[in-house]
C-alpha cells in the first residue's frame, strides 16, 4: 500500500463514518468523511483523494448520481456501498462508472482489501498488459487512445473521460484487436486474480464503453458481439 493514500468516505450514517474513519486510519490511510453530496463536493474541491467509498442511499443527491458526477470529470476510483442482494444497484453503479461495489453489512477488512485491489488496478496493469505502459497511442475508427495520459480523443477532437475500468477494457480490446474474447478472458485480462464471480459486470462495462465510443448498440461497428462466443474489436488498429 502506498503510504498516506487518501480515502474519502461518503455515508450519511455518522456511526459508519466514524467506524470506517478509525479503521482505515489504523490501516495507514488518510481519511476524509462526508455525510452527503454537498460535503463530498467541498472535499473534492479542496483535496485530491485517491479513492472514494460512496454509499448509494444518501439524502438529497444519491450515490449513483454522485458517481456519475465524479466520472464526468475524472477517473477517480469509486467503490460503491450497496444494500445486500440489490443486484440492480450494483449493475447501475457499474454503468455509472464505479470501479467496484460492496454490499452492506460488510467486514471492514473486506473494504480494505477492495480498496487495495482497486488502487492497485488503477495504478498498474496486469503483467500480461504491462507492455502497453510505454508511451503508445492507438488509432482506431477515427479515435485515439494515449496510454501515457489515458486520454481518449474522439474523431471530432473531443476528449472523452474514461474510468479506470473502461480504460483497461478498451486497452485490452486494442491489444487483442480482431480476436474474439469471452467474458472469462476479459475478466482475466483486465482484472487477473482479482476477478469476481459477478462476470456480468463485463457486459455492463462493454455497454458503457460502447456509449463512450458512440458505437450503436443495435449495430455496433467497433466492439461487436458474437453470440455465445464473446466480443471482438472489429476496427483496424494502428500504433502511433
Amino acid at each position: 500500500m502506498k503510504e498516506g493514500d487518501h480515502i474519502l468516505v461518503v455515508d450519511d450514517d455518522n456511526e459508519i463514518r466514524r467506524l470506517l474513519g478509525d479503521y482505515l486510519s489504523r490501516n495507514g490511510y488518510r481519511v476524509s468523511t462526508a455525510a452527503n453530496g454537498v460535503e463530498m463536493r467541498k472535499t473534492l474541491a479542496s483535496a485530491a483523494p485517491d479513492l472514494v467509498v460512496l454509499d448509494i442511499m444518501l439524502p438529497g443527491t444519491d450515490g449513483l448520481e454522485l458517481c456519475r458526477e465524479i466520472r464526468a470529470r475524472s477517473a477517480l476510483p469509486v467503490i460503491m456501498l450497496t444494500a445486500r442482494d440489490e443486484d440492480t444497484d450494483r449493475v447501475v453503479g457499474l454503468e455509472m462508472g464505479a470501479d467496484d461495489y460492496l454490499a452492506k453489512p460488510f467486514n471492514p477488512r473486506e473494504l480494505v482489501a477492495r480498496i487495495k485491489s482497486v488502487l492497485r488496478r488503477t495504478r498498474a496493469l496486469p503483467p500480461n498488459l504491462r507492455q502497453s505502459q510505454r508511451n503508445v497511442r492507438y488509432r482506431f475508427a477515427g479515435w485515439t487512445l494515449d496510454t501515457a495520459t489515458h486520454h481518449l480523443t474522439a474523431p471530432d477532437d473531443v476528449l472523452v473521460t474514461l474510468s479506470g475500468a473502461e480504460y483497461r477494457l478498451l486497452l485490452t480490446f486494442l491489444e487483442h484487436a480482431g480476436a474474439v474474447l469471452n467474458r472469462d478472458q476479459l475478466l482475466d485480462l483486465t482484472r487477473g486474480r482479482e476477478a469476481t464471480p459477478f462476470d456480468r459486470s463485463i457486459d455492463v462495462q462493454v455497454s458503457r464503453l460502447r456509449q463512450k465510443l458512440r458505437d450503436d448498440a443495435r449495430e455496433p461497428a467497433i466492439i461487436r458481439t458474437l453470440r455465445s462466443e464473446g466480443y471482438v474489436l472489429a476496427a483496424d488498429v494502428e500504433m502511433l
